[in-house]
């Protein structure tokens, strides 16, 4: 078969084959260990080693040689972890390493390994199975993993597989050590257990999802197999219940106490050596967020709920609120070498880090995200919102940038960091190791080279100075009038308009088909502060249709050549509810709709995302009203095709299957493509192929 864009694009999982991902730097700096594939084409990731002092690489586990192919399937709850990740690889995908990055445990097939990082050797431990997320305790001792419903720990020097949870339930419908749906969907918490930093304790999740709404995911093109259960809290409707327990292998857990009924969600979990245990809990509709440190001996200040023999107290170290909804930037709490506590602030209209209660970081700089913390503090920011930059914060020398342009992230405080960059003057990301000492360490990236090399110009457009990226067709003259493609993401928690040239890989392919391509961030979307994200409170329609409007109008003025009376429009998810959204309410500026797994009526999708933006249905009906598109459907007039995997556990089909339902009964024509087996992310090579290619012909016939 002669290779095209829409099958390397399939074939190499978006180009993510092939490349370093999934660091870890050890505490002296002189190695890292990292996950890659061995070409750009092959899904089964190794775990390599990286000597900083020399650059030199080796193989420390190959998947193949284990003899992976005679083990089980992997267990269902590793199947949802990946697709609550997004993960499209195979082999090892996961690790957790010891304190000082010399022995790491992993699970393939259902099977638990440890491996010597010096010696290259892995062994498989007999133990209870399937294994899900093991976990090696900082000091590399014993192993902590789930099996069945339960946590289990295994200590390497010969001891027995024992359950950690003595008081484990039978219940079906309860779960110790992982994370419930919402976390790990939404949260971007997917673990269930933490070790204390001299691995004789763990804190572990207790998750009942009694209270959880059951959900059915069919398979109609299998009718012999059964629907599966999924428990899934709908908007308005109850949440998993989540306590948090401190458990010594051996002994009875104890459960820590905070106010429950006030804060049901669990945030984040944080216990390192530089100081005690935190947590992070929320009020439901998000107003309230407190970080509490626990305690494990001796009482909780006054104001902490009461706490039953046994129970381990909480006191309230910080409250955040906000009208509308705090957002707690990745990778915070966190302790300082110094034993003060890094969070976050809003000052200013500007995210910003404090220590302490000390501002750290200037107005302007929008905090993304802490990726590592030590004596220093390393976290990425912007400036502008197409520009993500790696920063340095250290208590006597303040602040330090390590990159300028594109997209940057990084890995490791100490001696030595892992820069992760994206440009525009490169088609593909730079993995550069960087020590204390002025030595830079490339780790090599065999991802494949794409067949297209994008040019985009990045435009900020309007009164609201709307970023914009528009790529249009290799060799086009001016003059040459085109029908334009809109291909945006366009809410809250994404960003497409990015300076990074691998962003806009797909943008040259459509463009080269014969469109302008026009990608609008607007209102809601991350990187311009916290009145900007918040724009979009109550109203998840009106400012993102809006936004997309005003930018193509104003992207027109400027380039020219875009033929307005020729305007599609398509995306994913929050996409395709855009794009449905688009050619319902304006017809007049959109002239077809590709909507792919879109979100049709925001009380059928998930508690935590939908609450924050639209508060619950029952007292914000109004919110939900205005952001539905089930109401609109009789006034549908232009080309619409919707794309939805049957198999989609996170916006489920029922959502395409009742909007297409009102259009039917409307009478107004559409095309509906289910997908047999799909699930949110349609990552199957040919299925991701034809669909790209789909798309591109159904644009190509409705806009003439």
């Amino acid at each position: 078969m002669v290779d095209s864009y829409p099958r390397q694009q399939a074939r190499t999982r978006r180009f993510s084959l092939g490349a370093p991902r999934t660091f870890t730097v050890s505490p002296d700096g002189d190695r890292v260990l990292f996950l890659r594939s061995g070409s750009g084409s092959d899904a089964v990731t190794a775990l390599y080693a990286l000597d900083t002092r020399d650059g030199s690489e080796r193989l420390v586990v190959d998947p193949a040689q284990l003899g992976v192919g005679d083990a089980g399937p992997e267990p269902a709850e590793e199947r949802a972890r990946r697709e609550r990740r997004r993960e499209l690889a195979e082999g090892i995908v996961a690790y957790s390493a010891d304190r000082d990055v010399r022995r790491v445990a992993f699970a393939v097939g259902g099977r638990c390994y440890v491996a010597e990082v010096d010696e290259g050797r892995a062994v498989a431990l007999d133990v209870a199975g399937p294994v899900f997320d093991p976990r090696i305790d900082p000091t590399g001792a014993r192993v902590a993993y789930v099996a069945d419903r339960s946590l289990r720990m295994v200590d390497l020097a010969g001891g027995a597989d024992t359950e950690i949870v003595v008081a484990a339930d039978d219940d079906p419908e309860v779960t110790w050590g992982q994370a419930e749906f919402v976390a790990a969907e939404e949260m971007g918490r997917d673990r269930g257990f933490w070790w204390a930093p001299d691995g004789a304790s763990l804190l572990v999740a207790r998750v009942d999802v009694h209270p959880v709404a059951t959900w059915w995911i069919a398979e109609p093109a299998q009718p012999q197999l059964p629907p599966r259960p999924q428990r899934y809290p709908a908007a308005g409707s109850a949440d998993a219940e989540v306590t948090l327990h401190h458990i010594v292998p051996g002994q009875r857990p104890r459960e820590v106490v905070w106010d429950r009924a006030a804060f049901p969600y669990l945030v984040a979990v944080e216990w390192s050596a530089a100081g005690p245990p935190m947590l992070v809990v929320e009020r439901r509709d998000h107003r309230e967020v407190r970080v509490l440190q626990i305690e494990m001996e001796g009482t909780a200040d006054q104001g902490s709920p009461p706490v039953e023999a046994g129970g381990v107290a909480t006191r309230v170290l910080v409250i955040t609120t906000d009208p509308d909804w705090v957002d707690v930037p990745a990778g915070l709490p966190a302790w300082l070498a110094d034993g003060r506590l890094l969070w976050a602030a809003d000052a200013a209209n500007t995210t910003r880090l404090s220590a302490g209660g000390e501002l750290i970081t200037p107005v302007g700089l929008q905090v993304r995200a802490v990726v590592a913390v030590g004596e220093d503090v390393v976290f990425t920011a912007s400036s502008v919102p197409e520009v993500v930059v790696v920063w340095r914060w250290s208590p006597g020398g303040g602040l330090r940038a390590y990159t300028a342009d594109g997209v940057a992230t990084a890995v490791g405080a100490g001696p030595t960091m892992v820069i992760t960059t994206r440009d525009l003057d490169r088609p593909r990301a730079e993995f550069v190791a960087l020590r204390a000492d002025g030595a830079s360490r490339v780790i090599r990236s065999d991802a494949e080279e794409p067949l297209v090399e994008p040019h985009v110009r990045l435009l900020s457009v309007g009164d609201r100075q709307l970023r914009a990226g528009v790529v249009l067709p290799r060799g086009h003259e001016p003059g040459q009038s085109l029908p334009v493609i809109m291909s945006p993401y366009g809410g809250p928690g994404a960003q497409m308009v990015l300076a990074a040239r691998s962003a806009w890989l797909e943008a040259q392919w459509l463009a080269d088909q014969g469109f302008a391509v026009v990608v609008v961030d607007g209102r809601g979307t991350p990187g311009r502060g916290p009145s900007w994200a918040r724009a979009v409170k109550g109203d998840l329609a009106g400012p993102v249709l809006e936004d997309q409007v005003d930018a193509l109008h104003a992207v027109a003025d400027a380039i020219g050549d875009l033929d307005l009376n020729r305007v599609g429009i398509k995306g994913w998810s929050f996409g395709g509810y855009l794009a449905a959204l688009a050619v319902l309410r304006r017809p007049d500026v959109f002239h077809a709709a590709v909507a792919g797994a879109p979100v049709t009526h925001w009380q059928f999708y998930d508690t935590y995302y939908t609450e924050r933006f639209l508060d619950h249905p029952e007292t914000s009906p109004e919110s939900y009203a205005r952001s539905s598109l089930l109401g609109d459907a009789a006034g549908l007039r232009r080309p619409l095709l919707l794309v939805h995997g049957m198999a989609d556990d996170n916006v489920v089909v029922a959502h395409s299957l009742q909007l297409s339902q009102r259009l039917f009964e409307a009478g107004r024509p559409h095309r509906f493509l289910p997908l047999s087996g799909v699930t949110h992310v349609a990552s199957g090579e040919d299925i991701a192929q034809h669909l790209l290619e789909l798309q591109v012909d159904f644009l190509r016939n409705a806009l003439g």
